[in-house]
């Protein structure tokens, strides 16, 4: 059985999870703190438990003074916190998410601002500062990087950040502070009138689906915590809190499966109720949803009941549930509030265990592929799900036989290959063999397939036994990193890092393959379809290919980019188009403005026509130049043609 890590991902949803996924590595790694907050908030507000035990409940107990009753940022600890703390921490985690430590504090300070300028906690501001700040003082230093004279490279960058910090914290005070507390109003307006018309279940209508979809982050993170919090402060307990961090409908869910569910499905199911119930990871039943996506109706019925029931009983927590495990939940609900809670989650998980138990028993259109399920979920995530992952198992045992493959196979696959090569030699696993190989030449011997995201379905039908990991950026994609992991896990051969493989040595430079009348330094296309004739044009004077080549490498270039990443293009035809290929050849084109190579920059363009294998030694070599920022800047700092081929014939793959 196939399974495939992150396939294509396009469109509205896309964004949407990169902006959910932003606004989560926000907010998460902080959500210890809000536990902290709502601890305290717990324990020393005037209706918190102490009080209510009767210890120190005068005016002025110690209780008083921690909890500070009533006050936003007067005394206590209550109101510092949420007024200045927890936006300040979500602050410097957006801007070092953007450019480490000092994207960090120049976002803290921006984010200073905004919480200066305003009455109400301000975690939308500081989702929008924290970024920007880092942004904006990335770009700055990019402005005098490697320009600063020895030895004063700390007073500049202390000045500069202290500088722009300021500007930008003036900026949130006076331009951004109204601005959010706009948006903060209206879209507490919003959740207002959805709860003074009894509204609320509604939002299971979304809430539901975008949770299966990998879109809940923008509308939990961007939208409910913040509110919530706010509520949570003036209230001691909000509901919003609770619309996604129920674990009830999963858990029905996952009950169904039990009783109703066939195969790997109904094996499995006990241990994702259990990890999705008590860890809190709710992940571990989206491929149980998309596996049967009818069942999105049981988990819209079983939200919605959740949500009705905690209306009624008027209840809520007093900070966000994260991760959504039911001890999570109890941790932060309210001290009036734990019936209707535990009634709640009871509630949803039973009416998504009728509904979806009616759904299954009805089923008629047979097996269930769980692994298949689980590859498209992935594909959504952008990552594995190691959750979920361990629910189907490993594939077969260890991964010891690794194929990088294109459509030509002599182009993007070679270069992925010796760039995975590296790593994975470099990681000690040395007896694991990495190849490149055209898809049409595909076996099915292969433990594990890399494959461009646009030709993972091909892939998979030529190998449908191997596990297959869908790539879009060759050079630096995090998808290395994950496979590395992966023959940890499967329980490969780790030994003490091998030379690399022949095919990265059989070209020991650039020799007859590069010549000097087909490297040009200033190039003059402005498109990427320019570029793309530019570069066979050259192949084609040097009497490397016919001139029917270059017209298959646009044919190659419709199916699937040849853009590799770090500023690198390297066109080639189509594997019927070999014929038309004389010898073995590449060219080598800069230019000064990067071409638009589908919403990628291009700076270097190489094309390249292979017969044989003569061209693969030096494709690992340009592979590990543009893996290093030096050797890129020499290429980029090339007079001559000569000094080209000196950086590509000076790095040894």
């Amino acid at each position: 059985m196939s399974t495939t890590l992150p396939a294509q991902r396009t469109g509205v949803r896309l964004h949407v999870q990169k902006f959910g996924t932003a606004l989560s590595n926000m907010v998460m790694p902080n959500i210890g703190a809000f536990i902290a907050w709502g601890l305290i908030t717990a324990l020393f507000i005037e209706v918190g438990w102490l009080a209510k035990l009767g210890i120190g409940d005068s005016p002025g107990s110690w209780v008083a003074e921690i909890g500070g009753w009533g006050e936003y940022a007067g005394g206590g600890i209550v109101g510092p916190m949420i007024t200045y703390l927890l936006p300040i921490l979500i602050g410097y985690t957006g801007g070092r998410m953007v450019h480490d430590t000092r994207g960090g504090v120049v976002g803290a300070i921006a984010t200073m601002g905004v919480v200066a300028g305003t009455e109400i906690p301000m975690f939308l501001g500081a989702m929008i500062m924290g970024p920007l700040g880092g942004w904006t003082m990335k770009r700055l230093d990019g402005l005098w990087d490697g320009r600063i004279r020895p030895g004063f490279e700390m007073l500049v960058n202390n000045f500069s950040a202290g500088i722009w910090g300021a500007i930008v914290a003036t900026f949130g005070f006076f331009v951004m502070s109204p601005v959010v507390t706009f948006l903060s109003d209206r879209l507490g307006d919003g959740v207002d009138f959805l709860v003074d018309n009894s509204l609320l279940p509604l939002t299971s209508l979304i809430i539901e689906p975008a949770k299966v979809l990998f879109l809940n982050n923008a509308i939990n993170h961007g939208v409910l915590t913040p509110l919530g919090t706010t509520e949570a402060l003036e209230e001691g307990k909000s509901v919003l809190f609770l619309l996604e961090a129920n674990p009830g409908p999963g858990l029905g869910l996952l009950l169904a499966y039990m009783v109703f569910g066939r195969g790997i499905a109904k094996a499995s199911a006990p241990g994702a109720a259990i990890i999705h119930f008590l860890g809190g990871i709710h992940e571990i039943y989206f491929p149980y949803v998309l596996m049967k996506p009818k069942l999105i109706v049981a988990m819209i019925a079983g939200g919605m009941t959740g949500v009705f029931v905690n209306v009624v009983f008027d209840v809520g927590l007093r900070a966000p549930a994260a991760p959504g495990s039911v001890f999570a939940v109890y941790a932060q609900t309210a001290s009036d509030s734990y019936v209707g809670v535990t009634l709640s989650m009871l509630a949803a998980a039973g009416v998504t265990f009728l509904v979806a138990a009616l759904l299954l028993r009805g089923d008629t259109d047979g097996g269930e592929d769980l692994a298949g399920a689980t590859a498209s979920m992935e594909a959504m995530k952008g990552k594995r799900s190691i959750a979920s992952s361990a629910l189907v198992g490993s594939r077969r045992g260890t991964i010891e036989r690794i194929v990088f493959a294109c459509d030509a196979g002599m182009g993007s696959s070679a270069m992925g290959a010796s760039v995975l090569r590296r790593k994975i030699q470099a990681a000690g696993f040395g007896q694991v063999s990495v190849v490149n190989q055209a898809i049409a030449n595909l076996t099915d011997t292969f433990d594990l397939v890399v494959t461009h995201r646009d030709l993972t379905d091909r892939a998979r039908q030529k190998t449908p036994s191997a596990l297959h990991v869908s790539v879009e950026d060759f050079m630096s994609t995090p998808r290395y990193d994950e496979i590395v992991e992966l023959l940890a896990e499967s329980g490969s051969t780790a030994t003490a890092p091998e030379t690399p493989a022949p095919a990265d040595a059989e070209v020991p430079g650039s020799g007859g393959v590069l010549s000097t009348s087909s490297i040009v330094l200033s190039g003059t296309a402005r498109t990427r379809d320019e570029a793309i004739t530019e570069a066979g044009e050259l192949l084609v004077a040097a009497g490397v290919v016919d001139p029917s080549y270059v017209t298959a490498m646009h044919e190659r270039e419709k199916s699937v980019s040849t853009h590799m990443g770090n500023g690198l293009a390297i066109p080639h035809g189509t594997n019927e188009a070999k014929a038309a290929v004389r010898r073995t050849g590449i060219s080598f084109v800069r230019y000064a403005e990067p071409v638009d190579w589908n919403g990628k920059p291009a700076e270097f363009v190489i094309g390249i026509a292979g017969t044989g294998n003569e061209h693969l030694g030096l494709l690992g070599q340009i592979a590990h130049v543009f893996l290093d920022k030096d050797q890129v800047a020499r290429l980029r700092a090339a007079r001559t043609e000569d000094d080209v081929r000196a950086v590509l014939d000076g790095v040894h793959a």
